[in-house]
């Protein structure tokens, strides 16, 4: 009889929810080199299931799965270092059912797909 090996086993696995795609921006985030984040300033990354219809309008998409990420503010090549008054803080968005999908038809980890995403929108921080 084959051996069963608990450590692939997904039986009683549940996708990763929001507050875990949360956890492995951050790790991720935490793991790039140190000048590159300095770079990034007050960047706020923030996690959601979908990019919202507003913005699938905006970029002209169909599918909510058509994006994996999203650059919200203003980059380091077109403003000023310091915010102007009501200027929304820079995010990077990262869409886990888009990244999920993406993940299922790769061989990629999911924690290399969640840095590629984020290093993909701090690009666009970054000009």
């Amino acid at each position: 009889m084959a051996q069963l090996d608990r450590e692939h086993d997904w039986t009683h696995r549940a996708a990763p929810s929001l507050e875990d795609f949360e956890v492995m921006a951050a790790e991720a985030f935490v793991r790039l080199p140190g000048q590159f984040r300095d770079l990034c300033g007050t960047i706020i990354i923030q996690i959601a299931d979908f990019p919202d219809d507003e913005v699938l309008e905006d970029l002209g998409l169909e599918s909510a799965y058509d994006l994996l990420g999203l650059f919200q503010g203003v980059g380091m090549s077109e403003g000023e270092s310091v915010p102007h008054t009501g200027q929304m803080p820079n995010m990077i968005w990262l869409y886990r059912r888009p990244i999920l999908d993406y993940w299922s038809e790769y061989e990629d980890t999911l924690g290399d797909v969640i840095t590629h995403v984020l290093v993909h929108e701090i690009g666009h921080h970054f000009g």
